[in-house]
């Protein structure tokens, strides 16, 4: 995809700090969600919920994301970009903040449902200030910008593993972190470059229009440019259930299945957005290389064999190798899949990118409570062996990532 030419009423030092904020409302997004999920098995104790009851507990945070689906749009014409995602990403801060600290299991879940809400706003919104940025520059940057979230994901998991391991009180830690990425959110909109009438229409495109059920409004005649999308959301769909069983489920099989010391616990959610962290700094020129359709096979062979790796060897740090080759493995996935639907024919702008994303998300809200239901049956261990199979969906579907006649 050609960049344009750097906008000539901006300097490259302007750019420059623009670039930087952006990278912040990425890193800052990264960050404050990731703090909450070492401390998930404590707060699985402290409200004493089975594997079912916790999966259910979980949807809470995708179940916003879908409600928001049509909200983007209006707030970003409104708002602009660039203070949306900040202000967006102090009030998220909240939402984790009081989610994480209050012992109420309502409140845990209302918060997450909020939380939901707020990050699928701030994710459109950082997302179209980043491409604003990148427009500027008449340089591909976009990438570089979705690592940071990988990097604010792994300190995000390093500051809770580190406040579980030495006994951070909920309120303190969360707290804590609140006030730090809102900072740093806050900061980053005084760079940020302000917004012009294509910003607006990418935002318009992230939200379709719904129909009365709450679903995507399609025009006629696109059942067979659909069809030929499913594939690509299956590749979506395998390299966020990847990011899902890191997110939701490591620490948790961790500590319970593997008996791993408390401050280890956190660490399976660090290695895999750190190995997806390094996937992702590479992929640009891997996929320049080797092809999309290649490396998306090759990285369904790294989850099959790095989440095999975990359910069949009980052993920590045969876990944590596991869980960073398939963070590897299904780093290009989801930006991949994402630039393949916007790419597909047949269908208006933002309409192939819209609906994988709304497949994503839904695949969230399935996830959890069916291996919290899987995991009281038969065990967790037992039911993480699902997951290495999504490599092997990511390699044979990787043939759709041809999109008029590109690999």
């Amino acid at each position: 995809m050609s960049v344009p030419a750097a906008s000539p009423s901006m300097d490259p030092a302007r750019i420059t700090r623009a670039r930087i904020a952006a990278s912040l409302l990425f890193l800052t997004n990264g960050a404050i969600f990731s703090n909450l999920l070492p401390r998930l098995p404590e707060i699985k104790d402290m409200f004493e919920l089975s594997n079912a009851m916790y999966g259910l507990a979980l949807i809470a945070f995708p179940i916003g994301g879908v409600v928001a689906g049509p909200l983007p749009a209006p707030i970003l014409r409104r708002f602009g970009t660039a203070r949306t995602a900040a202000v967006g990403s102090v009030l998220l801060a909240t939402a984790v903040c009081v989610a994480g600290s209050v012992p109420v299991l309502a409140v845990f879940g209302a918060g997450l449902f909020l939380a939901g809400v707020l990050d699928a706003v701030v994710d459109t919104a950082q997302n179209a200030q980043g491409l604003r940025v990148q427009r500027l520059a008449g340089t591909s940057m976009i990438n570089s910008m979705h690592a940071l979230w990988s990097v604010g994901a792994v300190i995000g998991g390093l500051m809770g593993t580190g406040a579980a391991a030495l006994h951070v009180p909920f309120v303190w830690h969360f707290l804590t972190s609140a006030v730090l990425f809102s900072a740093v959110a806050v900061l980053a909109m005084r760079w940020a470059v302000p917004d012009d009438p294509d910003s607006h229409a990418a935002a318009q495109a992230e939200s379709v229009p719904l129909d009365t059920a709450g679903l995507p409004r399609l025009p006629r005649g696109t059942g067979a440019a659909l069809l030929a999308l499913l594939p690509i959301a299956v590749i979506a769909m395998s390299g966020v259930l990847v990011e899902d069983v890191g997110s939701n489920w490591s620490a948790v099989y961790l500590r319970d299945v593997l008996s791993a010391p408390v401050g280890m616990v956190g660490l399976g959610y660090v290695s895999l957005v750190g190995a997806q962290f390094v996937g992702r700094i590479l992929g640009d020129r891997l996929i320049d290389a080797l092809g999309a359709v290649l490396v998306t096979r090759i990285g369904g062979v790294l989850i099959l064999v790095g989440l095999g790796a975990v359910a069949l060897v009980p052993a920590p740090w045969v876990a944590l190798a596991g869980f960073a080759l398939a963070g590897f493995g299904c780093a290009t996935m989801v930006p991949t899949a994402y630039a393949a639907a916007d790419r597909a024919p047949g269908l208006k702008p933002g309409t192939g990118l819209t609906l994988v994303s709304w497949c994503m998300r839904i695949v969230f809200v399935i996830s959890p409570p069916l291996v919290g239901l899987f995991a009281d049956a038969v065990g967790l261990r037992t039911a993480l062996f699902v997951f290495p199979f999504m490599g092997v969906l990511a390699f044979l579907f990787a043939g759709a990532l041809r999109v008029r006649g590109r690999s």
